[in-house]
């Protein structure tokens, strides 16, 4: 595989550098592989944390900044921050009004973000923690004990760095962002492999002619695999097993996200799809955000996350955000 890497061993290191130079409205810390707003701690906010592997790019790192989180752990590609990272995050963030934890739901990153919690509480840095598990696809998977934790993320992010830019207290913060995980189901599928850096390779077996159902985003398998199918097929598969788990009552946000290397005009008309079944199952669409946001790597295909809202999560996903990954209003 060609890939735009100087060696595997220091592509995270090289593109946290780069990522330093275009944006210096951060404080990236290349050596201990933590990323900080640089204006935090920020006088009386809670301050958000969040991290995982990298090769889900923009998710973590780009995420950082006003409106959004405080700071970002990135792991080796596909593998968890490790505690030291995520006690030195909180520790920079840390206004005296508590900082919160954004844990996707994977083993790795369950276990040193609990960690963490620990060791900062003895730093006397109070910590509460919320676990995003919003893939309706399957309930246990490789690195996973339940469901695992995909787009919903971004959305928790956004909904709950907004409430802490307004300065509600931790306990608050963390009850949107549970409400918001709670009400979100996603549903991914691969039509290629990714490939990591260190193999060189695809990660997994996928034939040409067929795709995977359900797919996690470190290439974890789905529900089936099946032979190519249609934008409009794979649409009607997606939406309707996320209607399946959930039952929306008020409007929902839209995430039709890239998993990396598919082009802006598939994910296009993969989204006109995905609005047609919606509209013929009489869910209304509040907002609708289409383009690659939580990657992997260069896998080529495409995931579909709901989240239903109510008047004040619309009002907080909507309020200013500043960050290298997704920006408005500001």
């Amino acid at each position: 595989m060609k890939m735009l890497i100087n060696v595997a061993e220091t592509v995270v290191a090289d593109a946290l550098r780069g990522m330093a130079a275009a944006h210096p409205e951060l404080t990236v810390d290349v050596e201990n592989r933590v990323i900080v707003r640089r204006d935090a701690p920020v006088a009386g906010k809670v301050g958000l944390v969040s991290g995982g592997g990298s090769g889900h790019e923009p998710l973590h790192g780009g995420f950082v900044g006003p409106g959004m989180l405080s700071a970002a752990c990135p792991g080796e590609v596909f593998t968890s921050p490790v505690p030291d990272q995520m006690v030195r995050a909180a520790a920079a963030v840390d206004s005296g009004a508590g900082v919160l934890f954004i844990v996707k739901n994977y083993t790795g990153d369950v276990l040193n973000f609990d960690m963490a919690a620990e060791l900062a509480e003895d730093e006397g840095i109070q910590i509460a923690k919320v676990l995003v598990d919003d893939d309706g696809a399957v309930t246990d998977s490789l690195y996973t004990a339940g469901r695992r934790g995909t787009g919903a993320t971004l959305f928790v992010e956004k909904i709950a760095g907004a409430a802490a830019e307004e300065g509600r207290p931790l306990e608050r913060v963390e009850a949107l962002a549970r409400q918001v995980n709670e009400n979100s189901r996603s549903f991914g599928v691969a039509l290629s492999a990714c490939s990591t850096p260190a193999k060189g390779s695809p990660t997994f077996d996928l034939p040409p002619g067929e795709l995977e159902l359900g797919v996690g985003i470190h290439g974890e398998p789905g529900r089936e695999r099946r032979a190519m199918m249609t934008s409009r097929e794979i649409a009607d598969f997606s939406v309707n097993a996320i209607l399946e788990d959930m039952n929306p009552r008020n409007p929902v946000l839209v995430l039709v996200n890239g998993m990396g290397a598919t082009p802006l005009l598939e994910l296009y008309g993969f989204n006109a799809e995905v609005q047609r079944i919606l509209g013929d199952r009489g869910v209304p669409v509040a907002r609708t955000l289409v383009g690659n946001y939580v990657t992997s790597l260069d896998m080529a295909g495409a995931s579909v996350t709901l989240c239903q809202v109510d008047e004040d999560l619309l009002r907080l996903w909507d309020a200013p955000v500043r960050t290298a990954g997704l920006r408005w209003g500001m």
